[in-house]
């Protein structure tokens, strides 16, 4: 089962791992494999341990977990644009384990970082995807992000892509959240329930699952 907490300072080697493997998973064939294959694990690592070092607590990080292992990793905190409001907040990354992408996990980390967000008065989440990661542009659409026209560029080994905003409001995103957490406990308490007729059926439970 995944649950999403803050990030420690015990959970910073497990981090730069996913970043880092996350990275050369999601932008294979979109950014440089130069950049790619630079990418360092105890380098990440250093930067992490000197941000938490500084921290202000402007930037939230959060982690998925099961069990004892990290799963996941999320920041966000005040949206970093000229056009920013005290409203506006930004999800400023968010990684899976490759393995485990497709899980649900990095839906609940997306959750978690809206009903933070929404907590800490931002009205408004946005974020930067890379234009040509439809598969990310995919998930964020999902999870109540839309484009809002706005573009750049940014350089990588001297290569210059474009990344697209997209925005989502946290009160929206909020409800939507909670209505597949409602949807989910209400799936959990049936199949529970499935579950102990299955261990022990009527007659009647029998006839009617072999009508079906």
């Amino acid at each position: 089962m995944t649950l999403v907490r803050p990030m420690t300072e015990a959970d910073i080697d497990a981090v730069a791992t996913i970043r880092v493997r996350g990275w050369q998973a999601a932008y294979a064939g979109i950014v440089p494999s130069g950049f790619l294959d630079a990418m360092s694990i105890e380098e990440d690592a250093a930067r992490r341990r000197d941000f938490f070092a500084r921290s202000t607590g402007r930037v939230e990080n959060l982690v998925a977990v099961d069990g004892e292992t990290i799963t996941g990793w999320a920041a966000h905190g005040p949206y970093r644009g000229d056009d920013a409001t005290p409203a506006d907040g930004e999800l400023y990354a968010i990684y899976v384990r490759p393995g485990l992408i497709g899980t649900g996990i990095g839906r609940a980390l997306t959750d978690a970082v809206l009903a933070s967000a929404a907590a800490r008065g931002f009205t408004r989440m946005r974020l930067w995807v890379l234009a040509d990661n439809a598969r990310a542009r995919r998930f964020y659409e999902r999870a109540g992000f839309a484009p809002d026209g706005a573009s750049q560029e940014e350089e990588y080994d001297g290569t210059l892509l474009t990344e697209v905003r997209y925005a989502s409001s946290t009160r929206a995103s909020a409800a939507s959240a909670a209505s597949r957490s409602r949807a989910s406990s209400l799936a959990e308490r049936s199949t529970g329930t499935a579950r102990r007729s299955a261990s022990s059926p009527s007659p009647s439970t029998q006839a009617s699952a072999i009508r079906r």
